[in-house]
């Protein structure tokens, strides 16, 4: 996979030289490069904002760069889609993620600033994605985000294969609680079913806690997602456990 990344703060992204966006980068598993708007001003101090028209706080990424710099990552990757990082974008979900994944090449535009000139928007970004509902002082964050994201869906990222199947939102609910030696810690008890060795009522608790933990925090997944009758009944029993 080939990503480049419009962004006037490259060295943000040094943080992914670490773990297993790292092992990813190392064995060539994802091209990750950058390109800075800087680059292409054509006056003596590389200026790329200026303030908006019809007045207000801030100022705004200027369009002639801009649009140099994406037209200088689109001649590199032809194929790749423009992605806008933007609060105004859709919110950034698993399948949004999966979907990109499938892609061989992405452009992604990290914004700065009170954001950057709509006629880029318009001609130039293909989608804009949202991390949440909250501002951020740039793009390259949430960018950072959709890119370690997207390297847990590629093949060979992964130490573990099936850990990616059991993350929370790839199966459109939320991860099952997780225990680890020692068996006890402050009290508190591993629950007794995860010590049995039994693998079919062990698979049968993490499908009810992971039901039960979306009803309880995320009723929105619950209701985008037709159950099994196994499904309902478990979710009926932890609902039943829960309230007694």
């Amino acid at each position: 996979m080939k990503i480049i990344v419009i962004t006037l703060f490259p060295e943000i992204f040094n943080a992914l030289n670490s773990g297993i966006s790292g092992r990813a980068l190392k064995n060539n598993l994802l091209t990750l490069t950058f390109i800075n708007p800087r680059d292409f001003t054509h006056d003596p101090y590389h200026r790329v904002d200026d303030r908006p028209y019809g007045g207000g706080p801030g100022m705004v990424l200027k369009p002639e760069p801009l649009w140099e710099a994406i037209m200088a990552a689109k001649s590199q990757l032809p194929s790749a889609k423009v992605i806008y990082l933007s609060p105004q974008g859709k919110t950034l979900t698993q399948k949004h993620i999966q979907n990109g994944a499938s892609q061989k090449e992405i452009i992604l535009v990290a914004g700065r600033y009170e954001g950057i000139d709509e006629r880029i928007v318009t001609m130039l970004i293909d989608e804009e994605w949202s991390i949440g509902d909250y501002v951020l002082s740039g793009g390259e964050l949430a960018a950072m985000v959709v890119i370690d994201a997207l390297i847990r869906c590629l093949p060979g990222s992964l130490g573990d294969e099936a850990s990616r199947e059991q993350d929370s939102f790839t199966s459109g609910l939320l991860d099952y609680p997780h225990y680890t030696r020692p068996e006890i810690f402050a009290k508190m008890t591993v629950p007794e079913v995860l010590l049995r060795g039994n693998h079919q009522a062990i698979q049968r608790w993490r499908m009810k806690q992971s039901l039960g933990r979306t009803w309880l925090r995320r009723l929105d997944l619950l209701k985008q997602r037709l159950l099994s009758q196994e499904q309902q009944a478990l979710l009926d029993e932890f609902m039943q456990e829960y309230t007694e």
